[in-house]
């Protein structure tokens, strides 16, 4: 879950609905180059392991408040990337490695790309977390001979999977009104208004480009975590409408 304190309540988006988001990035996209009909599967479903998460989420003890997804437990988040990994290369092994490239990635700051990505909790873990990353490393060659892949494609598609899922973030954790634009791996972002914002350069088949976002709304409350399961679960999402410009 993306949590996101508005004041009087609490916004939460389901990691599910952060790809549908992401891939909503890549279907709109104007430059596809080779593999997209794997990126773009990879995009919507490299969170597919929250759904096991998701099925029963907690709220800190202490916080009174919903988890939010860069605060779960390290040793559950690694078990359920490691399912969705396996289910998704079953499917389409391309887009498992990338799926793969993005879970270890989580743990080495997206590769370059987002210095400063880290779970609160990895240093606590940190041999399970250098032992996850290793593994999914040590598949990679096989799995680019497989596929019959060189470095420069698989890596032009893993940054795309990072900037349509930091594109999503960018959404999911902000109400976008006027304020200081926002660069994500080489895009500016200007808000416009409430959700609307200007991109440049702007990657779009068409202009505007318009997307929709799922959120919950949840008013603050000191919840027990069978009422908090129950109210999230019982609260239908509302859809906002989001408008890229030139």
């Amino acid at each position: 879950m993306i949590v996101r304190d508005v004041g009087t309540a609490w916004q939460i988006v389901l990691q599910t609905d952060h790809a549908d988001l992401s891939a909503a990035f890549a279907d709109a996209w104007a430059d596809r180059g080779p593999g997209f009909a794997s990126l773009r599967l990879a995009t919507e479903r490299h969170d597919d392991g929250w759904a096991v998460w998701e099925q029963a989420p907690l709220i800190d003890p202490e916080m009174r408040k919903p988890v939010n997804f860069l605060d779960v437990q390290v040793p559950a988040h690694l078990a359920f990337y490691r399912a969705c990994i396996a289910a998704v290369s079953d499917e389409d092994p391309y887009a498992g490695l990338l799926i793969s490239m993005h879970g270890a990635g989580i743990y080495r700051e997206r590769y370059g790309l987002n210095p400063g990505l880290t779970l609160t909790h990895a240093d606590e873990v940190k041999a399970l977390v250098d032992a996850f990353v290793a593994e999914q490393e040590a598949g990679y060659a096989a799995r680019i001979a497989a596929l019959g892949i060189g470095d420069e494609e698989r890596w032009r598609n893993y940054e795309l999977l990072q900037l349509y899922d930091r594109l999503s973030l960018y959404f999911c954790m902000r109400d976008v009104e006027a304020g200081e634009p926002a660069d994500v791996q080489g895009y500016r972002l200007e808000p416009l208004g409430p959700w609307r914002v200007r991109m440049e350069p702007f990657p779009f088949r068409e202009s505007p480009a318009r997307l929709a976002l799922l959120r919950r709304v949840l008013p603050k409350r000191d919840w027990t975590l069978p009422e908090f399961r129950r109210e999230l679960s019982g609260t239908p999402p509302e859809r906002t409408e989001i408008t890229i410009e030139r």
